[in-house]
């Protein structure tokens, strides 16, 4: 698959996840069971699709190695496989967080997303 996954939040959710040291999901994780992540060849569809009208935009980065066997790869939007994390997501696992910056055109992902 990838070693790479991405979740997108806003910057209230990371810094409430940074100060309890996991990201328990949001509303919609919670409803659904599990935590969302993205691909770098999904992720910028997901920003698009469910982040649009978010100024303050996160992207973290997770290794997929280091989610051991609560990710699971199940399918979504168009039968594509996405990564589903069953269980919190501890925040010393996240690589990188980035604001990412928005345009009138969409949020301005970095070279890490093709």
């Amino acid at each position: 698959m990838t070693d790479k996954i991405y979740r997108l939040m806003n910057q209230q959710s990371w810094l409430r996840a940074q100060s309890t040291g996991v990201f328990e999901g949001s509303e919609d994780d919670r409803w659904d069971g599990f935590i969302h992540f993205s691909t770098a060849a999904t992720v910028r569809e997901t920003a698009r699709r469910y982040y649009a009208d978010v100024a303050d935009l996160m992207l973290l980065e997770v290794c997929v190695d280091d989610l051991g066997e609560s990710l699971k790869w199940e399918p979504s939007r168009g039968g594509i496989l996405f990564p589903h994390l069953y269980a919190a997501l501890k925040i010393a696992l996240v690589g990188d967080a980035v604001l990412l910056e928005r345009t009138k055109t969409g949020h301005v992902f970095g070279p890490e997303i093709p």
